[in-house]
């Protein structure tokens, strides 16, 4: 079944995050989309360069992310993110993710089509 969300070209930023979070608000995220594959390219603020891949089924992006940031860490981490429509039909993704580190965390953090 093909889900109502195409991500394909689509532009992404944040809304908010949790403090143990490295990306911010400078952070771009661009998207591609390829049946029910998804995938992100990331750059911006704390991050020189991220790339994401997920699997889209309905409401739900189940993804894995990595990144190195600008301290030229080299992260990596999961999030399940939940896909909702605003008023003015933007796309706006809500995650709960956590960095696969051991005790390094989990948080929250939305994004909104831009």
């Amino acid at each position: 079944m093909m889900s109502e969300f195409n991500f394909n070209n689509k532009t992404f930023s944040l809304i908010e995050n949790t403090e143990n979070g490295k990306v911010n608000s400078e952070t771009v995220f661009k998207y591609k989309q390829k049946g029910n594959i998804v995938t992100a390219d990331y750059f911006g603020g704390t991050i020189k360069y991220g790339k994401i891949i997920a699997h889209l089924k309905n409401d739900k992006l189940n993804m894995l992310y990595q990144c190195i940031t600008t301290e030229n860490e080299l992260k990596a981490g999961k999030a399940i993110a939940t896909v909702s429509l605003t008023d003015n039909s933007k796309m706006k993704l809500k995650l709960n993710w956590e960095w696969l580190e051991k005790d390094n965390g989990s948080g929250i953090s939305e994004y909104i089509e831009n």
